[in-house]
């Protein structure tokens, strides 16, 4: 499955790849087997140690960075977005915590999520999280068009898959492991549906419970690939009917599809074809 880098934003705590209990410096691998190098070549970090903060999440989601963040830092979407958000880390009821220093409790969540709705930030927002009872994050949800999956209900702890004994640590948890599983088999023509998503892990292989909530998302995930969220598999809608660019002296409305925009009027001044450059022999 292909995810454009320059359409994931990567937030981590990034204390593992060279901690010298690693006995394979800049590597992290999602299993003791060592198949997938999850910190690979192609992995861009974008906020890392310190820079990991509630705050700046925050700002990122709502857009309210500082001026000088760089475009490949912000989260540059639309109304016409599909955002998959996936946290995973040490939580609790109500909580997730960032860096073992502070916390972000599900009722900042969910405002946040309020203001990228209000500032059409988002079509549609996936999110995903993995840690101890996991399903208190979306409760206080409450804003139109998210779909959320939790590792484990309340009350319930989100238990590691499998050791690694050359770490002497676990080094994934059960739900994110299965979930992995399930979208390295995916392609990007791939017919599966967000409900088959949804059913990744059930208890005999997790042991807690994960954790839906549909009811604020308008479709059924049944109808919904799991390619609109995962592999950056745009939509493209086709319009027979004419658009008018207009003189460039004025802002003139273009007919997109079903959807009537504003386009930018052109800046001032005429334009012409210059000379070929000569061919230097």
């Amino acid at each position: 499955m292909l995810i454009v880098v320059n359409h994931i934003i990567l937030m981590l705590a990034d204390d593992m790849a060279c901690n010298p209990r690693n006995p394979r410096p800049a590597t992290v691998f999602n299993n003791a087997n060592q198949h997938i190098n999850v910190y690979g070549s192609d992995v861009e970090v974008d906020y890392r140690g310190d820079e990991v903060t509630v705050e700046r999440l925050v700002r990122l989601l709502t857009g309210r960075l500082e001026p000088s963040t760089p475009p490949t830092k912000r989260l540059l979407t639309d109304d016409r977005s599909n955002v998959l958000i996936y946290m995973t880390g040490h939580g609790g009821d109500g909580f997730l915590k960032f860096q073992d220093a502070e916390e972000i409790t599900s009722t900042e969540l969910a405002d946040a999520f309020e203001q990228m709705w209000q500032q059409r930030r988002y079509n549609n927002i996936f999110f995903m999280i993995d840690t101890c009872q996991a399903a208190s994050m979306y409760e206080k949800f409450y804003s139109p068009n998210i779909l959320a999956v939790a590792s484990s209900q309340v009350g319930e702890d989100s238990l590691s898959h499998h050791l690694d004994s050359s770490l002497g640590v676990y080094v994934i948890d059960k739900y994110t492991y299965h979930a992995l599983d399930f979208m390295e088999k995916l392609r990007k023509d791939s017919k599966k549906s967000m409900a088959d998503f949804l059913r990744v892990c059930p208890r005999h292989q997790c042991v807690s419970t994960v954790g839906v909530r549909s009811d604020l998302f308008p479709r059924n995930p049944a109808d919904v690939r799991v390619t609109e969220f995962f592999g950056s598999v745009r939509h493209v809608e086709r319009t027979d009917r004419l658009v008018d660019l207009g003189d460039g002296d004025t802002e003139t409305p273009v007919t997109v599809g079903t959807r009537v925009e504003t386009a930018a009027p052109a800046p001032a001044g005429s334009y012409r074809y210059v000379a070929q450059f000569p061919v230097m022999s």
